[in-house]
């Protein structure tokens, strides 16, 4: 039994490997950032050598990429899919889509992505590329579909998509930093609550847009 047994524990391991992989990347390029984060201790994170990992991902850029794909890429993807199934109003999914966001990325470890590409793009400008195409325009994309939407149908007013996009993401990018970074020198002070503020960021973004204020 143990015979039959042994291989295929080793094999599912061996099927789990890559996520063990992007896990270990991902804990270290949010705690140390990507130029001090090595590949060695990625691998020694994950439990296996440094020739392993590198038969499975080419670089520590590549591992990078397959990072963010994994734990960025991902939720906006996600988004897309639930704007073209979303049945209320643009201002209700817009507000959805904001407090989404949160849950399934800025509440994560995975938002420190955003923090150290902010903090390093300039020694990286090809990583900080690859997240600009990858993430940034997506994202922006997705929220201008929305925007556009109400527009078109009356909900909202007329206005620049693009720059209101930027508005939109802006403060919540701020809420990441901030928590990957002054907030954590509060840790005892009673801040607001990351939902609450993104709440209150969508209703003023909804009420400012909407014909019924104009």
């Amino acid at each position: 039994m143990s015979e039959i047994s042994t291989p295929q524990k080793h094999e599912r391991r061996k099927q789990h490997r890559p996520g063990e992989l992007l896990e270990a990347a991902l804990d270290l390029f949010v705690e140390k950032g990507f130029a001090a984060t090595r590949a060695e201790e990625v691998a020694a994170r994950a439990g296996v050598s440094k020739g392993t990992l590198f038969l499975y991902f080419q670089s520590k850029e590549e591992l990078f990429k397959a990072v963010v794909r994994e734990n960025v890429v991902k939720p906006v993807s996600e988004g897309v899919e639930e704007v073209a199934n979303f049945k209320g109003s643009c201002g209700q999914l817009l507000k959805y889509l904001m407090l989404e966001w949160w849950r399934r990325y800025g509440s994560t470890k995975a938002s420190g992505i955003s923090k150290m590409i902010i903090s390093e793009a300039n020694n990286f400008p090809e990583l900080a590329a690859f997240y600009q195409a990858e993430v940034i325009m997506p994202a922006v994309s997705l929220l201008q579909g929305v925007l556009e939407r109400g527009r078109s149908q009356g909900e909202f007013k007329n206005f620049n998509t693009e720059q209101t996009a930027m508005a939109v993401i802006a403060p919540m990018l701020f809420l990441i930093m901030s928590k990957h970074s002054s907030a954590l020198c509060h840790s005892g002070s009673k801040l607001m609550k990351p939902e609450d503020f993104i709440a209150q960021h969508a209703e003023l973004i909804v009420r400012g847009l909407s014909v019924e204020n104009a």
